[in-house]
């Protein structure tokens, strides 16, 4: 996956966060929920999409020889 859409479908997953946090109301506790819910997800995305987890879920660490 290229940089490029990296920035982009963060700015995208951005814009559509502060439109549905601007413009649809809702209690004050479900936006956060759903703030936090989505943070979560893209940070998730990120770390998928950069090789620090695989998709099985498993973290690979790097190994350092000595």
């Amino acid at each position: 996956m290229s940089l490029i859409s990296i920035v982009i479908t963060l700015i995208v997953v951005g814009v559509l966060l502060w439109l549905v946090n601007a413009y649809i109301p809702m209690d004050a506790k479900i936006k956060k929920i759903l703030n936090i819910v989505v943070v979560i997800c893209v940070v998730v995305w990120l770390l998928s999409a950069f090789g620090v987890i695989n998709h099985s879920g498993d973290i690979r660490v790097p190994q350092v020889h000595s």
